[in-house]
This record gives C-alpha cells, structure tokens and sequence, in this order.
C-alpha cells in the first residue's frame, strides 16, 4: 500500500483524513498524471460518480476544482454504483472514472478510488506517480486562459446506459421470481427499480431513501438480519443485499440463510463450466476463501487459484491466468465477460437468472457446498502499527501456538485490512468450538501489545 491509497483506493473519515483539500489535489495530481502518459493525446476527460453520503458533495466539488484547475474536463455521472463508473469510462473514451465511496463503511468515512481508461484500478506506478505529485503539489503546472478545464453536460445517461447493459447480461428475463432486495440506502438506490423492471423481475425494494447519514446503517450487506427476516416473513424467492457502492452482492436463501461470495461462485462457477464458459476449468478466490469452497470445486472438477485479498488482487490474477470469472468472499465478484470490476447488481443477475433455469429452491442450488466453521475477529489496531504487528513475539507465539492446535483440519490468518484501521483474525477448521477458542485468544493477544 502507498502513502495515500490503500488496496481500495484513499479512504478515511471525511474532512477529517479526508478533506477537500487533500481532494482538490488529488483530482488535480490524477489528471496531470494522466495526461503525461506516453499515449495520451488532447485535452483528458474524467467522470466523477458517488454513492450517497453527507460528505459525497463536498469532495466532488473539491475534485471537480483540482481537475479543472490543470486543463482537463469531467462530467458528473450523480449517484451511481461504482462498477457503472467503469462500464461508462470504457464506453464513453474516458482517461479515467473518479468514484467517491467508502463502499461499505459508516457514512462518516468516504473515500476515493480511480479506474483507468481501461475500466481496470490504476496501476500500482501510476498510483505512486500520483502520490508524488499530491507531495509536491507547487510542481503541477496550473492551466490558465481558455486552457482551463470545463464541466461537461448530457452526454451520458448513466442510469439508463448503466442498467440497459446489466440487463443485456443474461438471457431471457426473471419472471416469476420474487425477491428482496437491500440496496443499504446506497448507490443502488438510484438503478435498482429500473433494472428489476427490465429482467421483468418482483422485487420489492428495500433501503433506498439514502438521506446522507443512513448509509449501511443496520442493512445493506454487512447488515443481513433484517433482509433474512423478511424473506422468510414474506415467503420470497431469496433476498438481495447490496453495500454503499453496490460493487458487492450477497444473497439469503428462501430459508433466509446467507449464502457469501464464496457460495455464489461456485453456484455460477459450476453452471458456467456446464456452459463450457469457465475458461480454462478454474476461477480465483483469495487466501481467506473457505475451504469448503476448495472441497466443492476438486469434487466438480474445477480448480480455485489464490490471490491475496481484496479485488485489485483477484483481478490481477484472473488477467495474469486468463480466466473470466473471480472474487471474494465478502461479495465482490467479477464476471470479466461482463465488467472490469466486482459489479452487485451483476452478480444478482447471474445468480438469479442460474435460479430460474435450475428450477429448483435457492437453497437447493447451493447445498453442495458446505462451509467450514470459520470466525473472523477485526481487532482494531493503528494503521501505523498493522504491518509490524506479526514481528512482535507475543503475537508470533499466539498465531504459531494456534496453528498447532489446528494441525492440517484447519489454518489460521491474521492479516492487516487494506480499507480500516484494523487487523483481521481468520481461524477456520472442523472443530467449530475450538476455532471460535482460538480466534478469540489470538485476537485477545493483538489486543494486549496495541
């Protein structure tokens, strides 16, 4: 991780570690960088989309600024999911799609993250290069005179462009099935209606009268209880939850058990590989995957591939290897045939037009795969001392100790996140009781030397 952005981009409280000053910089220091690569011609262009927060308005407007300020032009794309930000900069010739989002954090953080021309992050140089530049912010030179940059209108309709192309995704429609779907008074708020009306789909729609500070507050897809209560109350088909940005999808079973990531790909994994679709018989997971999902894939005859976690890496490994399907077990998947990014409206789709062909009960499609006990403890730790944090002996002794016990039924991963000031505790194994022990005394540990 750089000085600024993390594995997801720059994110912090806003106005606090984020403000509008350090905003305007990056807005300018993103399109001067941009426009010094070696095959940029003519003036740049950058879209800028959001999801709902307070604080969303205020670092548009300050990266508005930074952008104009070097001679580049933007357009606003509104509130929109951040996987519409990508499809929009590939399809309209954009230099790059500015998303301001926290995805599923507390309406108090934002952050901002950036896709290159390409819809793909920005590459890992050009992050550095732009992490300069926001240092040695006197070195970019201003544009003046009619080289100033300009605010573009009407050109896109996002919503309309974004949503035809969702729909597009899948063949037939979603008659017939009735679902719940949690847009966490998020991004998805502003598309939702209109793509369920498309695929022909009943879905009654929850969360989505974002009023700035409501964002993933108890719903959305950190928060399922209130989305499984209303499935079973309401006798739907399964239920859909979406984060604050909607680049995430988890789904709740008719009898209102979550099914994570790791389930929904291999839902889709394995009628994709019926499809002869899945490109090379594999797909990738990260190191936190479970393992059931690994027991799932060898008896199907597929093959997972690990990459570390966070989406930037599973991408990475899908181009490297040449596959089209990957993701995470938090929700974000990428179907590379469709999108450049994790996409939760695109998911759903996929998971739910697989439900209506099977036939069968959502909770049916999935009983193949059995998750192992797994416990994942977030302990929080300064953002200055998470990566140091496996070199102090107590902690070493604690994970080594845990290891042990678990021998080869079980693994244990202690890891810094890339979005929080936190380090996260995984223990998985057999034994459900001795995992939930063990994750609790390491995190006890951690807790002790912070």
């Amino acid at each position: 991780m750089g000085r600024y952005f993390g594995t997801d981009g720059i994110r912090g409280v806003a106005n606090s570690e984020l403000d509008a000053l350090l905003a305007f910089k990056i807005g300018a220091a993103a399109a001067y960088a941009l426009t010094q690569e070696p095959l940029h011609r003519g003036k740049a262009k950058l879209l800028i989309g959001k999801d709902t927060r307070i604080s969303s308005d205020m670092l548009e407007n300050a990266l508005v600024a930074g952008i104009c300020s070097v001679g580049a032009d933007v357009e606003l794309l509104g509130v929109i999911p951040t996987p519409a930000v990508a499809f929009l900069t590939i399809k309209h010739k954009a230099d790059a799609g500015i998303v301001i989002s926290a995805s599923h954090n507390t309406f108090e953080y934002n952050g901002i993250k950036i896709f290159a021309g390409n819809g793909y992050k920005l590459p890992d140089e050009i992050e550095a290069k732009i992490e300069d530049l926001i240092d040695d912010f006197a070195s970019i030179p201003k544009a003046t005179h009619e080289k100033v940059g300009r605010v573009l209108h009407g050109a896109i309709d996002p919503v309309v462009e974004y949503t035809d192309h969702l729909a597009e995704t899948i063949r037939g429609d979603l008659s017939g099935l009735r679902v719940a779907v949690d847009c966490a008074n998020g991004a998805s708020s502003t598309t939702v209606e209109r793509l369920m009306r498309l695929v022909e789909c009943k879905a009654e729609i929850r969360f989505y009268e974002p009023d700035g500070v409501n964002i993933n507050a108890g719903c959305g897809s950190t928060h399922l209880d209130r989305l499984k209560a209303r499935v079973k109350k309401g006798d739907f088909d399964l239920g859909v939850a979406f984060d604050g940005d909607a680049d995430r999808c988890l789904i709740v079973d008719e009898t209102g058990e979550e099914l994570d990531g790791d389930r929904i790909m291999a839902v889709c994994a394995a009628h994709m590989k019926k499809q002869g679709k899945l490109r090379g018989g594999a797909f990738v997971a990260t190191v936190l995957s479970n393992m059931g999902l690994h027991a799932y894939a060898a008896k199907n005859n597929m093959r997972i591939e690990c990459s570390n976690v966070g989406d930037r890496y599973v991408l990475e490994m899908m181009l490297n290897k040449g596959y089209i399907l990957g993701g995470e077990q938090s929700g974000h998947v990428i179907f590379l045939e469709y999108a450049s990014t994790g996409d939760g409206e695109l998911t759903a789709l996929q998971f739910m037009s697989i439900l209506k062909e099977s036939g069968k009960k959502c909770s049916e499609i999935a009983a193949e795969v059995v998750p192992w006990p797994q416990v994942m403890i977030n302990v929080r730790v300064p953002n200055d001392k998470k990566a140091a944090l496996h070199e102090l002996p107590p902690v070493k002794a604690a994970i080594d100790e845990a290891a042990d016990a678990l021998g080869s039924d079980g693994r244990i991963l202690v890891r810094p996140s890339g979005t929080e000031a936190l380090v996260r505790v995984m223990v998985e194994g057999k034994d459900g009781d001795q995992v939930d022990d063990l994750a609790k005394k390491v995190a006890q540990v951690i807790e002790s030397v912070v």
